[in-house]
């Protein structure tokens, strides 16, 4: 249960009232789970390939793992370890269904634990089943996740300032397309990589500044104005990729790579060794920058002002805190750290610039803001599952050619991470509060 406050017109006293109304989808999530559960039994575990075994590395004989405390492999039976997985996610799904009816307002914590444990099993019986009769190296699939990650999470942090000032961000897309466009073409013509690294939050904050001119400056509906700017950064940028960069790929759009700063010791533990601590300065980035904003955004008076002004503009603007310049901070600030997602895309994984090559990450970021109820670890959190879900595709796609076992249609493959996408958002998209004031522009009176 719940207190909901009483507004009164006059000066009599407040009085708070329980409010224990069950919602009227209350129901949804189990219904949810319960179809899930019933689609992994039925195809992934009734229909699986009887007698075969589904091996996963998880160590190898270079790491760090005393007394061989991680296995290096485990392996299942295909079609007993996917009925027993499902049948977890079943009964989880069943104490779901216990959870919601029983209380109006469950526990939030338990509910989400019980959410994260379906989701593991869920995909662990989908994992069984698809690599029937072959090997997967959980170390590369993480590897690729963290990798594919970056990105995302960059651009969905992106979203979060901008969208915490009140300002709708939809040009994450062409943030990230300058990003990798200003770090390859600046690289390339210093010959420096570091140089690229510092160019591209500088190339990205263009695309900030024109979107806080038009939507806090203007006032300009900042949907469309998003919308606009990301076919604008198409435009430049295929502009110069056809006219320059690809006529000159040595001087203007060389293939040029951070370097792995690897950290001993931690680097060769099982596992986790190489997904955390053997990557470039932009994976480190993102954990530090993820900290850092969360600390910034609930634990400062920075965050304070930042929050007022997306929650309550004309309040904030009465205690002294100018909101057009907090906006305008934000948005630039915003689009930096999308830039250094950008990056990732060419120098974070060294290969050269080409047309269109964010490929709807920003879209996919805009999704990962969203699901992670604009705060910092929740956006970083479901970069991380639509990344994994592409990490999959792209490891189950170098299968289907093998002899035996499942095989999945590539079309379907690579569909996987928008069609996550799309599910997460799907449920969750009505139950996420956004900012009060997010979108309106503010004019001061």
């Amino acid at each position: 249960m719940s207190t909901a406050p009483v507004v009164v017109a006059d000066d009599s006293a407040v009085e708070r009232r329980l409010d224990d109304t069950r919602p009227a989808s209350w129901w949804h999530l189990p219904v949810t789970t319960t179809v899930l559960g019933l689609v992994a039994l039925a195809f992934f575990g009734l229909r699986g390939i009887p007698g075969v075994e589904s091996a996963f590395v998880l160590a190898r004989e270079s790491d760090l793992n005393p007394f061989g405390i991680v296995p290096e492999t485990i392996t299942l039976p295909s079609k007993g370890g996917a009925v027993a997985l499902s049948l977890l996610a079943l009964a989880v799904s069943a104490a779901l269904w216990v959870l919601q009816a029983r209380s109006a307002r469950p526990p939030a914590r338990l509910r989400i634990t019980l959410i994260v444990v379906f989701a593991i099993a869920w995909i662990l019986a989908f994992m069984t089943w698809v690599i029937s009769q072959r090997t997967l190296d959980v170390t590369t699939l993480l590897q690729g996740t963290i990798v594919l990650a970056v990105p995302l999470a960059f651009g969905a942090l992106s979203g979060v300032l901008s969208e915490r000032a009140g300002v709708i961000n939809i040009a994450i897309e062409g943030q990230l397309l300058f990003g990798a466009f200003g770090a390859t073409l600046i690289g390339s013509l210093a010959g420096n990589v570091w140089v690229g690294l510092v160019a591209a939050p500088l190339m990205a904050l263009v695309m900030g500044a024109l979107l806080a001119l038009f939507a806090v400056g203007y006032h300009v509906q900042q949907i469309i104005v998003g919308v606009v700017l990301n076919v604008l950064a198409i435009g430049v940028t295929s502009f110069f990729f056809g006219t320059v960069m690809r006529d000159n790929p040595s001087q203007f759009n060389a293939a040029m790579r951070l370097p792995t700063l690897r950290i001993p010791l931690l680097a060769d533990l099982p596992v986790i060794g190489k997904v955390l601590f053997d990557q470039n300065v932009l994976v480190y980035l993102m954990w530090i920058i993820v900290a850092g904003l969360t600390v910034a955004l609930f634990r400062t008076r920075w965050g304070l002002r930042v929050r007022a002004v997306g929650e309550h503009p004309k309040a904030a603007d009465t205690v002294g805190i100018a909101v057009n310049l907090t906006r305008w901070k934000n948005v630039l600030l915003g689009s930096a750290v999308a830039g250094l997602g950008g990056a990732t895309l060419t120098i974070g994984t060294g290969v050269a610039f080409g047309e269109e090559m964010s490929a709807g990450k920003g879209y996919i970021a805009l999704a990962a803001m969203i699901l992670g109820r604009y705060h910092p670890v929740g956006a970083l959190l479901a970069a991380l599952t639509f990344a994994f879900a592409d990490s999959l595709q792209l490891r189950l796609g170098t299968m289907t050619a093998a002899e035996g076992g499942v095989s999945i249609p590539g079309d379907f493959l690579l569909m996987l991470p928008y069609i996550v996408a799309l599910f997460a958002v799907a449920g969750v998209v009505g139950r996420v509060r956004v900012p009060a004031a997010d979108g309106q522009p503010y004019i001061k009176q």
